[in-house]
């Protein structure tokens, strides 16, 4: 969304961003906010942010945020807004800018916080000024908490955390209703776009429901990738319309900055597609395919190898793509299941077993006409064994331009215990120069043994050679 990146152009394509990592976000990636902020927008971000904050410069506000207000991390608790990544690991996650905001550590439920601050930002804006306001919620995420009065109109839901993501939605709901109305009260509304996107599937352990698309979140199937969405405004030409095309979170990049007449420079490699027609319209997109990711770190497939790949792709990474009508998976897609809705009844994982997958044949290629079946019952891939090759070999395009995986080990200065109790960046520019100089310090003292060894070679070498007179 921020870059307009696949994963594997960002480094990004294995796992999250962990508490204690030192990665973020490729400083050399142009964000979206600073886009925006080039063609005149005044930009805000509010909510969770996720994209690494170990220095400074990964930090929103450095990454093209006018104003920042929210969590550095992927979760924590909605109240108190702390955040254990282990035992001894535990710190404070409510930021405002480059600060921790420890004023607002009021145990408000972090939905209507947010909502707060967003009307705030709205009342005190100009509408006349154009604005970019980015809420990213931490709703509907684990751990599964939300206001009391929530949990009374979802009593009939037997399944606890059912019940609690019901509650949690239903607070988000009232959310984005009161954004909506701040809008209007303040005179944005008729020349505003709103855009409402999840980010992937649900976790049905974890009080999600992806029936009848297959798999969870964190895998390839459908019920991992393909999110809800909508897109309201008064601009819209063709309103109450669904969209059926393809369209991709790297496309809200291009879409937008078009969209405010910002300018994106010709030599940007760019993996998102302008989409507004599309959505607008109703017309063709001009997208043709997804690459879902390859992460060439996950746990290789056992049965995987390059002949089950004909040569072109080796079956025991993990990767999906999208052409067209067809889907393409390869290695080990992660848990497979169907999983029927839970919300009635407890007697879910009974009904839940008959739709377990047997791996006994060990496969690691799939290929499914999703628009035919979206629910990825029927594996095309021993009936168009064409198809797949095909979709092999724009996989292996694809993985020649990927960036070396960014994952790096745990770093212990990111305890919070060394940060005054919060999460934050722990590198520090000072490390930076003295690492500099020492790595300096250390080249040169390199240079003078190099050179004494040079030195002592051309005695040696002169010396044998004498002898040997």
């Amino acid at each position: 969304l921020v870059s307009s990146r696949y994963q594997i152009h960002t480094g990004l394509q294995h796992s999250v961003i962990r508490p204690t990592q030192p990665n973020c976000l490729p400083l050399d990636n142009a964000t979206l906010p600073q886009k925006l902020k080039e063609a005149g927008y005044s930009t805000h971000m509010v909510g969770k942010w996720h994209l690494g904050f170990y220095r400074k410069e990964c930090m929103p506000t450095q990454r093209g945020f006018d104003t920042f207000f929210g969590s550095l991390l992927g979760s924590g608790d909605y109240y108190t807004h702390y955040k254990c990544d282990s035992p001894r690991m535990c710190g404070y996650d409510l930021y405002e800018n480059d600060n921790a905001a420890w004023d607002h550590d009021n145990g408000i439920y972090s939905t209507q916080m947010y909502t707060q601050k967003v009307q705030q930002i709205l009342a005190s804006h100009n509408p006349r000024k154009p604005i970019f306001l980015y809420i990213a919620y931490q709703a509907v995420h684990s751990p599964l908490q939300a206001p009391g009065t929530y949990y009374e109109r979802y009593r009939s839901i037997n399944n606890i955390n059912r019940r609690r993501y019901a509650a949690m939605l239903a607070c988000l709901d009232e959310a984005i209703n009161n954004v909506t109305l701040a809008l209007k009260r303040y005179g944005y509304y008729n020349n505003s776009v709103i855009i409402y996107s999840s980010d992937n599937g649900g976790q049905p352990t974890a009080g999600g429901n992806n029936w009848p698309l297959r798999g969870s979140k964190g895998t390839y199937w459908e019920g991992g990738i393909r999110a809800v969405g909508f897109v309201h405004s008064p601009l819209l030409k063709n309103k109450g319309c669904v969209c059926k095309e393809l369209i991709h979170i790297t496309d809200w990049f291009p879409t937008l900055i078009t969209l405010a007449e910002g300018q994106i420079d010709e030599d940007t490699l760019l993996d998102g597609y302008d989409v507004w027609e599309t959505i607008s319209e109703s017309r063709r997109s001009p997208r043709m395919d997804i690459l879902h990711n390859i992460d060439p770190i996950y746990t290789k497939a056992k049965n995987g190898s390059w002949a089950a790949g004909f040569g072109i792709w080796n079956t025991a990474i993990q990767s999906a793509i999208r052409v067209n009508h067809w889907k393409l998976l390869t290695g080990n897609p992660g848990y497979s299941d169907w999983v029927p809705p839970q919300s009635f009844s407890n007697v879910g994982p009974s009904r839940w077993h008959n739709e377990r997958v047997s791996w006994t044949a060990g496969k690691t290629v799939w290929l499914f006409n999703i628009t035919a079946d979206p629910y990825e019952r029927v594996d095309l891939s021993s009936k168009y064994p064409d198809v797949v090759k095909q979709l092999l070999r724009r996989l292996s395009q694809f993985n020649k331009t990927a960036v070396p995986v960014r994952y790096p080990p745990k770093d212990p200065r990111s305890n919070p215990n060394f940060n005054g109790g919060v999460w934050g960046p722990w590198f520090k520019e000072e490390e930076k120069k003295k690492k500099k100089s020492n790595k300096n310090k250390a080249e040169n003292k390199q240079k003078k043994n190099k050179s004494r060894k040079k030195s002592n070679k051309r005695k040696g070498h002169s010396l044998s050679c004498f002898m040997g007179g």
